[in-house]
């Protein structure tokens, strides 16, 4: 028994260091678009509290501030160790989720080995999701979360039970948009204890006979003693009928009745209040539906729909989960299969939710495959862990580790912290030094704007969609507008252009409007080009 434990820590300090590697060779350093008025907001924020406007772009609208909390976080990190720390951050972020991950998959299967390999596995395909962005934090808020679930089914402690309703208060205030998705994870094991009641007739109509025997027993009224026989009959005659359809559980599936979920149940329904703990009033319960109503999903492309031809490594994991169950005799749990179908629907619906699908599912495929490993080897999965955890084994593992890794890491070290094709960095710091940024209305494009709110020049549009849409800000048409814009899908340019007032134009290279104002010479000036971006100015009339 110690040997056997001595063991399992060697293999979880092998495993941990391995996790904590791969997680920092597949961080990216180069930041994402959304970094940038991360930064600036937490800020605004630490020197001018929660004030519900925004005060980056040109056109003096509300903004929810959505995910407030993560923004001070990320704003404190960069003033201690500026894009460096924001890159270090986000490794600790990842090798956390990593270690978590892998602590979860442990747990639910006792199978070390396999939990080791499929977390490196999830990791590997979360690599896209990895950055400094508030959707990270959030990933490992959802892995604990089902964690807790599954820990408080399973023992009925209590901390599982107070971390539950701690994670909806984090959301409420790091990721608003994401608090309802909180609840979702609660579905499946409700659903699965309501068919396991549903079918459990045969017991209840057992318990109510043996109620109905003891009241004829004690009943000294005639009449009414008639008239609990007569009850009686009648239930007697329901049991037989429930006794002819008598449920069997399916060859796949397991039916697994846990009375705790009525507890589950309740601080379910306690943590729907959590969204008040927020200073953001009502915005827990609106952002979503909000934003669902608006149409910035449609015209974003990690809001897209999912299409399994341009998606192989989605593709390969769903093949995966159909060949355990319809190859082997492995059951799964009815409420894993619930998880399954569900985040599929809701990865289909949404290419970003890919993300949660892996962290949610692979723990299922875990516990089947550990199933189907424990049936026809009992010892397989001992002797493996103590493979991995000899001299050689050590070795090979760290080093199969190691060559991922910097085959991942590439040549990153090359890489800058902001990637110039992609971000006017020279062209702000002209716009800086040669116009005077509180008179102009610059348009600029989605995809950058948000580095320019970073260098502190107003924008016409950043990649905060919901500020910009008449769902959160009532008659505003930017979104709207900036996709006809830049597509030219309007005839009349101009006069698109003189409902915003535009006096400068900041546009890439690549971009369909800087043809258009190349066309117009006599009408727009161009001040400033490098190999990325142009400017242009308005000439007066």
């Amino acid at each position: 028994m110690e040997k056997t434990k001595k063991t399992n820590i060697r293999f979880n300090i092998i495993a941990i260091i391995s996790i904590i590697v791969f997680a920092v060779a597949i961080t990216p350093k180069t930041l994402q678009n959304d970094t940038f008025y991360t930064i600036k907001i937490g800020e605004y924020i630490l020197q001018n509290g929660i004030t519900m406007k925004d005060p980056f772009s040109w056109h003096n609208l509300s903004y929810t501030f959505p995910h407030w909390a993560y923004d001070v976080m990320i704003s404190l990190i960069y003033n201690i160790g500026g894009h460096l720390g924001i890159y270090i951050s986000t490794m600790i972020f990842a090798a956390i989720l990593g270690i978590i991950m892998y602590l979860m998959n442990d747990r639910f299967t006792s199978n070390k080995p396999v939990s080791f390999v499929l977390t490196i596995a999830a990791m590997f395909l979360l690599k896209d999701f990895i950055a400094a962005r508030a959707q990270l934090f959030t990933f490992i808020l959802f892995a604990l979360e089902l964690l807790f679930i599954e820990g408080f089914l399973e023992t009925g402690k209590k901390r599982y039970a107070i971390g539950l309703i701690f994670i909806p208060i984090i959301l409420a205030n790091f990721h608003v948009a994401v608090f309802p998705f909180y609840f979702i994870l609660y579905l499946p094991y409700i659903a699965e204890y309501l068919i396991s009641v549903i079918f459990d007739f045969e017991k209840h109509n057992e318990r109510e006979i043996a109620k109905l025997d003891d009241k004829i027993i004690k009943c000294n009224n005639d009449l009414k003693k008639a008239k609990l026989y007569k009850r009686l009959e009648k239930l007697k005659d329901k049991q037989q009928r429930i006794q002819k359809r008598k449920y069997k559980e399916p060859y796949k599936i397991k039916v697994v009745k846990r009375s705790k979920t009525k507890i589950l149940i309740i601080i379910m329904i306690v943590c729907i209040f959590a969204g008040l703990l927020t200073p953001l009033k009502d915005v827990p319960y609106t952002y979503l539906i909000k934003t669902m109503k608006g149409n910035s999903t449609q015209n974003i492309s990690e809001h897209l729909p999912l299409t399994l031809a341009n998606n192989l490594n989605y593709a390969v994991v769903l093949l995966f989960f159909l060949t355990i169950l319809i190859f082997t005799d492995t059951k799964i749990r009815l409420c894993d299969l619930f998880m399954v179908g569900g985040m599929t629907v809701l990865t289909f619906m949404s290419r970003r939710q890919e993300s949660l699908f892996i962290i949610l599912c692979v723990p299922i495929f875990n516990r089947m495959i550990t199933a189907f490993l424990n049936k026809y080897d009992k010892n397989g999965i001992k002797e493996m862990t103590k493979l991995m955890t000899s001299i050689c084994g050590t070795i090979v593992t760290i080093s199969i580790v190691l060559i991922i890794s910097i085959v991942c890491y590439g040549n990153r070290f090359k890489s800058n912290y902001v990637n110039e094709k992609t971000y006017p960095v020279g062209a702000s710091e002209w716009i800086l030094n040669n116009l005077d940024v509180k008179q102009i209305k610059l348009y600029n494009e989605y995809n950058f704007g948000s580095y320019l709110l970073f260098k502190e020049i107003p924008v016409f549009i950043d990649s905060r969609a919901d500020l910009y849409l008449p769902e959160f800000n009532e008659n505003v048409t930017v979104f709207d507008d900036f996709l006809t814009i830049s597509g030219l899908g309007t005839l009349n340019m101009e006069e698109m252009f003189n409902k915003y007032e535009f006096t400068h134009f900041i546009t890439s290279s690549k971009a369909k409007l800087r043809l258009y104002l190349d066309l117009k010479p006599e009408k727009y000036n161009k001040i400033y080009r490098d190999d990325n971006f142009y400017i242009y100015e308005k000439i007066g009339e």
